[in-house]
């Protein structure tokens, strides 16, 4: 399994990137990693890694002299920026060289260059950013989480057929529950759209839709996907890292004012470390960009090197499924099914 990372992408570049490749290689065996960039950068942030050599054999760079930026517009990259690391990893998927590009670099280039290069399935109009978030029995996935800030109600009803699509092919969840989030549970709540939205998804027979879901019920486990439009969801997913961010902070304040609760912090270490790990949005990293006819994952730009082998992790875990092709398949034949007035 050949995974793209664009090497030179997020704020802390090739640094960070190689490194968490180089975790990505030590935890999957069956992995291999093609790293797009400028060679010299990523030569000399291998040359800082002892265990490089070890992974020698499962590690290729491939050249890409340029760079965009995390502040370009999305518009520029299509009339230039060919010889880019994003586009030039992105081209490793189209051309069929690799199974997953991943990249941490400006979200909009990455979705308008994957619609280009990798297209999208019919009755997708547009692609949708989907994340795993913790809950108190595992996990629920929300999109979209900033690719699109303003969406028609169709485009949502699109969101949920995807969202649930993948959760049943890569997590094997049967008939996965589908929330919409809004402002109110009752039906004369939330705008236009959102009612309207929630007309549509109702009368999809291939959803198991449970109705309107608030934010603070998102993490108790009522649903496996929560559907949002991508200003929605991008608030709500940063302030609730945000959120896990200040709470580890006060936990470990509250613990260093004495020598009682010291000693309290040291009892509690195991309980602490449990919490930690299923709660760190770290481990959250990695947001599929769902749409496009090939598998392409979105990491956090200030990711660090363990957040960028979460999201590789992630990219290896949808191609083992083949979720995009599953995807593909998925609307295929519910655009067949629509036009013989069955949807």
């Amino acid at each position: 399994m050949k995974i793209a990372v664009d090497a030179m992408g997020g704020d802390l570049g090739p640094r960070v990137n190689v490194a968490g490749a180089l975790i990505a290689l030590a935890e999957h065996p069956a992995l291999d990693i093609l790293l797009v960039g400028d060679r010299p950068s990523l030569e000399s942030a291998l040359a800082c890694h002892a265990l490089a050599a070890d992974y020698a054999h499962r590690l290729q760079i491939l050249h890409a002299p340029s760079a965009i930026a995390m502040d370009a517009r999305p518009s520029s990259v299509l009339r230039g920026k060919a010889d880019s690391s994003m586009h030039i990893a992105l081209q490793q998927v189209a051309e069929g060289k690799a199974m997953a590009c991943v990249s941490a670099g400006n979200t909009g280039a990455l979705m308008v260059l994957g619609r280009q290069l990798l297209g999208m399935p019919p009755g997708i109009q547009r692609p949708a950013i989907s994340t795993a978030i913790p809950t108190r029995q595992g996990r629920c996935y929300m999109l979209d989480l900033g690719a699109n800030v303003d969406c028609e109600a169709e485009q949502l009803l699109q969101f949920a057929l995807m969202g649930s699509a993948m959760v049943e092919l890569v997590d094997g969840v049967k008939r996965p529950r589908v929330g919409l989030l809004n402002v109110g549970v009752e039906d004369i709540k939330g705008n236009l759209q959102v009612r309207r939205a929630a007309a549509l998804i109702a009368a999809c027979t291939d959803l198991n839709y449970i109705g309107y879901l608030e934010g603070d019920q998102i993490f108790q486990d009522q649903a496996d996907v929560v559907v949002c439009d991508g200003f929605v969801g991008n608030v709500a997913l940063k302030t609730s890292e945000g959120l896990a961010r200040l709470l580890s902070s006060r936990i470990r304040d509250l613990f260093a004012e004495s020598w009682y609760a010291r000693l309290v912090s040291l009892m509690a270490r195991p309980l602490l470390k449990r919490l930690r790990a299923q709660m760190d949005p770290v481990r959250y990293n990695g947001g599929s960009l769902l749409g496009l006819q090939g598998t392409v994952i979105k990491s956090h730009g200030s990711a660090d090197a363990r957040g960028m082998a979460y999201a590789i992790a992630r990219a290896l875990r949808e191609a083992e499924h083949g979720l995009a092709e599953g995807l593909y398949t998925h609307m295929t034949a519910r655009m067949a099914k629509a036009a013989t007035g069955h949807a």
